[in-house]
């Protein structure tokens, strides 16, 4: 965190996994872009506040829950309305996200996707930016961080780049080979292309078929493989820290957290109950 003027902040970090991603979060009250343009596309989401951008030949306001989407070398600058803005915002390369392109459409993408428009009203697509950039700037839990980027960076591609989503074959064995894994690997840091090299699918058709087969993502059903195995150890009467470190879990708080949203009592109040 980088403090600029009276109440502004801008935070930045990279994702190097992502072809180098670059991600900034920040809120301005009086910081101004200057004109420039990006060697790679940029894909933000404004959380809170408005402001002004000059491209394309005009001007766009983009307020609370509007993506901005910016293709290569596209001309622009920034200014903050009304009070000011919280945003964030990534860059991914041409070559991770024609990449992407190409998983959702199953074959080579001939030419450079193009966002039709720089500034939408898009609240779920903001919402699952926002989401997958919180995960990278953790770091904690890799398949989580992975899985949303590249859902978030699907969804922005076929709803405002028009990249048509390849059909759903017969994928049945792929999922059962990652279901397997994910059983018997719950307590590792998992990476997504580790799951879709064992599938034999890219990284967005395994998210898309796992989730027709079995109605949870990949990374949700890790973590109910998770709470499963912290639950058999919790009827054998362990102790929490010990079960939050061998089930994958970072600490007993996110064991207590993550258990708790899905049982509806906390892992000591299940001890309790259930220990044999």
């Amino acid at each position: 965190m980088v403090p600029l003027a009276r109440q502004e902040r801008v935070r930045f970090f990279t994702a190097a996994r992502f072809d180098r991603l670059e991600c900034l979060a920040a809120s301005f009250h009086t910081h101004r872009y200057a004109r420039h343009a990006h060697d790679s596309y940029v894909i933000g989401g404004i959380g809170a506040g408005c402001g002004l951008l000059t491209m394309r030949g005009g001007q766009h306001e983009a307020a609370s829950d509007h993506l901005t989407l910016f293709n290569p070398q596209e001309v622009h600058d920034g200014v903050p309305s009304c009070e000011g803005y919280s945003y964030c915002v990534t860059y991914p390369s041409i070559t991770l996200l024609t990449t992407i392109a190409g998983e959702i459409s199953g074959r080579v993408v001939s030419g450079l996707p193009f966002f039709v428009e720089p500034v939408v009203h898009d609240p779920q697509g903001v919402a699952l930016l926002t989401r997958a950039h919180h995960a990278l700037e953790e770091d904690s839990d890799t398949l989580v961080a992975d899985e949303l980027l590249v859902r978030a960076y699907g969804y922005c591609l076929t709803q405002h780049a028009h990249i048509v989503p390849a059909v759903l074959g017969r994928e049945v064995k792929s999922v059962a080979r990652v279901k397997e894994l994910l059983a018997r690997r719950y307590a590792e840091d998992l990476m997504l292309e580790e799951l879709a090299a064992d599938a034999k699918l890219s990284c967005y058709h395994l998210i898309r078929a796992f989730h027709h087969a079995t109605g949870l993502t990949p990374h949700a059903y890790l973590v109910n493989q998770r709470i499963e195995a912290a639950k058999e150890r919790l009827r054998r009467g362990e102790n929490l820290v010990e079960i939050a470190a061998a089930t994958g879990f970072s600490d007993q708080a996110h064991l207590t957290r993550v258990f708790k949203a899905r049982i509806g009592v906390t892992p000591g109040a299940y001890r309790a109950a259930v220990a044999l």
